[in-house]
């Protein structure tokens, strides 16, 4: 059994990692700033539900596995809130408009 449990944890952190450099890759070569934050954010939401995900069988009881669970999702909802603003002060900036 613990041999499955690390292959579900290796497996899934190795996937969060694969999403983590999609997303870096997403921002450093799409073009403008909508695209960027939408590869960004979507891929580290994915790429950090899967890290937590892998690392949930490994949590010392149901209280570290809870503060996974809340660090994700305040993750979540601070992209969701900082995202909108930076599209908005880009937009704002955009040169020659």
């Amino acid at each position: 059994m613990t041999l499955l449990v690390d292959a579900f944890t290796i497996l899934a952190v190795l996937a969060g990692l694969v999403f983590f450099i999609a997303g870096t890759t997403g921002l450093l070569r799409f073009p403008d700033t909508a695209s960027r934050l939408h590869a960004l954010t979507k891929a580290d939401h994915l790429g950090l539900g899967l890290i937590v995900l892998g690392l949930l069988p490994r949590a010392a009881g149901i209280d570290g596995a809870l503060r996974l669970l809340a660090i994700w999702g305040l993750v979540l909802l601070s992209s969701a809130a900082v995202g909108p603003m930076i599209a908005r002060l880009a937009r704002l900036r955009r040169p020659g408009e």
